[in-house]
């Protein structure tokens, strides 16, 4: 561990301080070049832009630039540490955007006074980008301020830790289940850690055709049950209320008792032996809490061999990864001038990385890997991140969805790759 603070601590400061930088995308080698990028050349494209704001998106970076924003409430496992503290995460999204769809991030750490300065300060900044991540922002403000954002602009504003978390959770069951030769709207799911991502997971799920009487959200309450909701143990907040249901579980043990899925988004080793074990035959296990997981694999698997399993972690089969969604979500939503991010733009992406994890695995990813095979089944429901087929399938599958729903303000036009 002392090795590994160190190396990380020596990556983000040599050979020069951060992770992210700038470049200069136009010939500067003469005077006539300056003249063109600055006075009085400049002036030109101000005066189209003037004209028309969509001139914006022809004759400045506008239509390939995100901005990562965080107030540092909600510091991946580290909690509120602070808006300053959240900018190494902030550049490294930047990196993840870049490297994987070509999109190019300002990282942007906001000292809020309260989630409406937080809004009043996106909208005011607003007008440089082409759409806006937001990112560790806690729950339960991170759901008001993406509402009214999304209300507010005409440009895509996603949250990741609430959607790009609740589609690679989608995939990665749908998948599980096929392999299990179950079906989603048959399942009993219970799912613990009814947060940003949680509860997104959940809404997700439903949409694909998870019956909700089947469901079993599970926070600090317990289950939550609709007795919640009339006067008895809790006033149940919008985000959980959503899912109660009318059930006699009151626990996890009980929520888990012939349970086909069990997803964790929360803390680590809350699923049991017991509760493992009280599980229906061939079951799904999501333990995403990072870095200690729900129930580690290797207690899961010499209790059950007949389960699927997956984590957070890059050093277990099935890693549930938000680079496999956020990237290509942005690519696909920019290169059709989408107007915002719908959940029928996200379930296009879930079935697009559902879909393709079914397909032969090239020797590319093969090789990258250091593997002779790798074919879809209980150890791999889940493209790997370097999987080239990503970029080409999934922004396509997001804007020709967006254009479905009269989202999109062009034609989907593919950004170079770089």
């Amino acid at each position: 561990m002392t090795d590994l603070k160190q190396a990380a601590l020596d990556y983000h400061r040599f050979p020069i301080p951060g992770k992210v930088a700038t470049f200069i995308t136009k010939p500067t080698a003469t005077a006539r070049d300056l003249a063109l990028a600055y006075s009085p050349g400049v002036a030109e494209p101000v005066r189209e832009i003037a004209a028309n704001p969509d001139n914006a998106y022809i004759y400045t970076g506008k239509g390939n630039l995100v901005a990562v924003i965080s107030d540092g409430t909600a510091i991946l496992g580290l909690g509120n540490l602070g808006a300053l503290a959240s900018k190494p995460v902030m550049e490294g999204k930047g990196v993840l955007f870049k490297r994987f769809a070509n999109i190019d991030v300002f990282d942007i750490e906001v000292d809020k006074r309260s989630p409406e300065h937080f809004i009043d300060v996106v909208k005011a900044i607003a007008p440089t980008f082409g759409g806006i991540n937001l990112e560790d922002i806690g729950a339960p403000h991170c759901f008001e301020i993406e509402e009214k954002l999304i209300e507010a602009l005409d440009i895509p504003v996603f949250h990741d830790d609430q959607h790009g978390t609740a589609i690679i959770i989608a995939a990665a069951l749908l998948n599980a289940l096929e392999v299990q030769d179950k079906r989603i709207g048959d399942v009993r799911i219970v799912l613990v850690g009814v947060g940003a991502a949680g509860s997104n997971a959940l809404k997700l799920l439903l949409a694909l055709g998870a019956d909700k009487a089947k469901l079993r959200a599970v926070d600090r309450v317990g289950v939550l049950h609709t007795g919640l909701m009339t006067g008895g143990l809790a006033d149940l907040p919008p985000h959980h209320a959503q899912f109660a249901v009318e059930t006699d579980d009151r626990t996890l043990e009980d929520a888990c008792r012939n349970a086909d899925v069990f997803i964790g988004v929360s803390a680590p080793n809350l699923l049991t032996a017991e509760m493992l074990l009280s599980m229906a035959a061939r079951p799904v296990v999501f333990a995403l809490a990072n870095p200690d997981p729900e129930i580690k694999p290797e207690l899961a698997h010499s209790l059950r061999d007949d389960l699927i399993m997956a984590t957070g972690r890059s050093d277990y089969p099935n890693q549930v990864n938000n680079v496999l969604t956020f990237p290509y979500i942005f690519r696909g939503a920019l290169d059709c001038r989408a107007s915002r991010i719908s959940e029928g733009m996200k379930v296009a992406c879930v079935k697009a990385l559902a879909e393709l994890t079914r397909e032969p695995v090239p020797d590319e990813v093969l090789t990258a890997y250091g593997v002779e095979s790798m074919s879809f089944g209980a150890d791999y429901i889940l493209p790997k991140p370097f999987d080239p087929r990503l970029i080409e399938r999934l922004p396509k599958a997001v804007a020709e969805a967006a254009a479905a729903e009269g989202l999109a303000r062009q034609p989907y036009t593919p950004y170079p790759r770089g």
